[in-house]
């Protein structure tokens, strides 16, 4: 019998699907964080006096009301000032670690954990770059225990939350009963270049600040609640793999974030590909997943997987409500749905989820879970 075999097996119930789950890591909390001040599209259409009428329509029409940002200083003669990469890193760091530290605290605090049970902490950033990463800044901030292991993924996108979540629930697997934590920490703010153009203000029109954290424990014996994390797949399209890029910009002096328009596209032809490779042995079909938790990737790209994939605006609706009042997360963003599935109250036992990101690579990443 092959490994897939016997994926196949335990995953449909015919052999083995109790053991499968016994030793599968669960993610038993969730808690997100945001900075505390929002605004409308329009009112930050006013407050960077954006006159342009092709600009103002992007705001406008990007399916988003409201985003959590930390906005530039006032300018003596009003509007706001311009930042530097170095006063935009600054604030990468601040803003992050703050944000970061709340999120996990108040994740713990969901699950009556205290800091001193974390064994294990993966921070995935894309905003910024630090050396400590924010992993070390968190153990020193909070006091974490010194000898937690760690890891810092840095600059992999949108779609890394499921690569962070990727290494935190092997971690989990191979350390039974101790206590990881997947944790995205992102400052979109902080990567933002105001030069009036229109492949930039699709970038500012679209991001907000955010963290999430997520508790991920592997429990022999099944007492923890959660749902299991199964498996894991990952699709790499090497042909766009400058249809998003992080670049420095020499006229700016700043890195700059790019997004191609053919980024819809790209995704809603590959996403299928994407979930065939998720399900592969497993027995399992579209309609058999009942929860499904899509990165708020834009209007345009929830619409392609939407298509593509025979979802219903029902099935979607934690994703379009994230985008609503939070606009694009980056790598959190999944985490922000599934908090909100979570309560909701929906899921049952026995009902399959699917989690899914996208981002540079192009790359759509892809999670199985049961609860």
């Amino acid at each position: 019998m092959t490994m897939t075999d016997v994926n196949s097996a335990r995953l449909t119930g015919f052999t083995g699907a109790e053991a499968m789950l016994r030793g599968a890591p669960r993610i038993v909390g969730v808690s997100t964080a945001v900075p505390g001040d929002s605004y409308s599209q329009d009112e930050l259409l006013d407050i960077f006096r954006i006159e342009d009428p092709r600009i103002r329509s992007v705001f406008r029409n990007s399916a988003i009301q409201r985003r959590f940002l930390t906005l530039p200083p006032a300018a003596p003669g009003g509007g706001r000032t311009i930042e530097t990469q170095g006063e935009l890193l600054r604030k990468h760091a601040g803003n992050g670690l703050e944000m970061g530290a709340r999120a996990l605290q108040s994740c713990l605090k969901n699950i009556d954990a205290e800091l001193s049970d974390v064994r294990y902490l993966c921070c995935v950033t894309s905003t910024g770059f630090l050396t400590p990463g924010f992993s070390a800044m968190l153990i020193r901030e909070l006091d974490l225990d010194p000898h937690c292991a760690r890891l810092d993924v840095v600059g992999m996108g949108c779609n890394a939350g499921l690569n962070g979540l990727t290494a935190t629930a092997s971690w989990a697997r191979a350390n039974p009963g101790d206590l990881a934590v997947l944790l995205c920490v992102e400052v979109c703010s902080a990567a933002y270049v105001m030069d009036g153009t229109i492949e930039t203000s699709v970038v500012n029109s679209l991001f907000g600040d955010g963290a999430a954290a997520a508790a991920i424990v592997a429990e022999p014996d099944m007492s923890s609640t959660g749902p299991a994390l199964l498996r894991f797949s990952s699709l790499i399209i090497p042909e766009a793999i400058d249809a998003m890029r992080y670049q420095w910009d020499d006229i700016q002096g700043k890195f700059s974030f790019f997004l191609d328009r053919e980024v819809p596209y790209v995704i809603g032809a590959n996403v299928e590909t994407a979930l065939g490779r998720l399900l592969a042995g497993t027995g399992l079909r579209r309609p058999d997943i009942t929860h499904w938790l899509v990165h708020s990737g834009g209007k345009k790209v929830i619409d392609s997987v939407m298509i593509n994939l025979a979802l219903t605006r029902h099935d979607v609706r934690h994703t379009t409500t994230v985008l609503r009042d939070y606009g694009n997360l980056s790598s959190g963003s999944f985490l922000f749905s599934y908090d909100r599935l979570i309560e909701e109250r929906s899921p049952r036992p026995g009902d399959y989820g699917v989690l899914m990101t996208m981002g540079p690579g192009s790359t759509i990443e892809m999670a199985l879970i049961r609860w």
